[in-house]
Formats: structure tokens, sequence, C-alpha cells
């Protein structure tokens, strides 16, 4: 006997692409929060560079077409969405230096980072969506983290955007500070033109040193 899947099936929708929209932000709305805040950080697999955190609170009337997840725009796009964000809703931004990712580590640093743009927010979120699966400790605030959360709220998508754009801006500006790396080019991340740099060159003090391969291998107890 053949089994047919029932029309309502997720099954059916896999390959369909998420698109982010407003819901979770008239969810929170009708709760009796508002205004809702989305946050989101860019920055967390590189060597290089600092994690830079964004929160956005959108305006309903004026939300840009097209946010979504920054990873799914080309960069001249994210560049122009970045100047309507910035232009039609309250933002803030935060960002944890390599450093400061050494000396905890990268969930803490980007969840510190994304603490501190919600807090910096010229208008007080009374909730806050973040990517991921954690909300930062520490807010005035409640909050809900939602997996893939910039493919599915477009507040979340918009700080996606913010942050992405912000960090590339930055690396960009230390590729004229430190030039044997690309970083205009790669940003940081371990690309091979990246690793041939510090292999001729060492690392900067912009790389991070407790990732690998820059992480020096610690030796047993005695030796």
């Amino acid at each position: 006997m053949t089994r047919r899947t029932p029309p309502d099936s997720p099954m059916l929708f896999e390959d369909v692409p998420l698109v982010p929209d407003f819901r979770l932000e008239l969810k929170a709305r009708k709760a009796g929060h508002w205004p809702v805040a989305g946050a989101d950080e860019a920055g967390r697999g590189p060597l290089a560079g600092p994690v830079v955190a964004a929160a956005v609170i959108l305006d309903p009337k004026r939300i840009p077409e097209g946010l979504n997840d920054s990873k799914q725009l080309s960069a001249q796009r994210r560049e122009e969405l970045f100047e309507q964000i910035l232009a039609t809703a309250t933002v803030a931004i935060a960002s944890s230096s390599s450093r400061r990712i050494d000396e905890t580590d990268i969930r803490k640093a980007s969840l510190d980072a994304m603490r501190r743009a919600i807090l910096s927010l010229s208008i007080p979120a009374s909730y806050v969506l973040t990517d991921g699966l954690d909300v930062p400790p520490g807010l005035a605030c409640p909050g809900q983290a939602v997996v893939k959360g910039d493919a599915r709220s477009v507040s979340i998508a918009a700080a996606s955007i913010v942050a992405k754009v912000t960090r590339d801006r930055m690396m960009t500006r230390a590729d004229l500070i430190f030039p044997a790396y690309g970083f205009a080019a790669h940003a940081g991340y371990g690309t091979a033109r990246h690793r041939a740099g510090i292999d001729s060159h060492g690392p900067c003090p912009l790389h991070r040193m407790s990732f690998k391969p820059l992480r020096r291998t610690e030796l047993p107890d005695g030796e």
C-alpha cells in the first residue's frame, strides 16, 4: 500500500527558505511588551577582530523592505539596508575585543556585547528577541532566544545586518593598520591568504590567541 504524505507535512517544505516577518514582535506586543528589540551578533568564527552585536527596535510603520539574514544578502544590499535601518529605527551597537574573547570565551564575549548593545538603546526595550540559543544575562527586561531568528524575525534580521556591516567596516579599517593579513578581503576568517599572512608575519594584536591554530598546545604536567 502506498503511503501519502499529509498535505501539511513540513517535509514538503524542507527546501523552502524561511522569510523573516513581524509576528514574534506582535505576539510580544499582544502580551503587553512594547517596544520589542531584536539583537544579533557578527564575528563569532573569525581568527581575528572583535565580535560585534547590534540591537534594533523597528518602527512598525517604516520597516525597510527586504530585511533578511545578513548571510543571505549581497554586500551591496547589506550596505543599502544598513543605511535604511539607521534612518528609520532605534539602533545600538557594542563589541567585544579579541582580548576579551581570549580572557573569557567567544560565547561569553558575544553575549556580553549583545547585553551592552541592548542596554544602550536610547529607547529602553520592554522585550528582546535574540538570535540563537541564549538570552544575555543582566537585561532589564524579559527576552526570548529564537533559533534561526535572523530568518524568522525582521527585528533580528535588521540587527544581523547592522552587526555584519559594522564589523566588516571595522575590519576594512584594520587592514590599513595591519596590511599583511588581508583583513579587508576576509574580515578575519581563516582563509588561505589569512593563514599565509600569519605564517609569514606571526599574529598581530587583533588575533584571537585562544582560537586554533593560534592557540599554543599545552604541555603535559611536569614538562
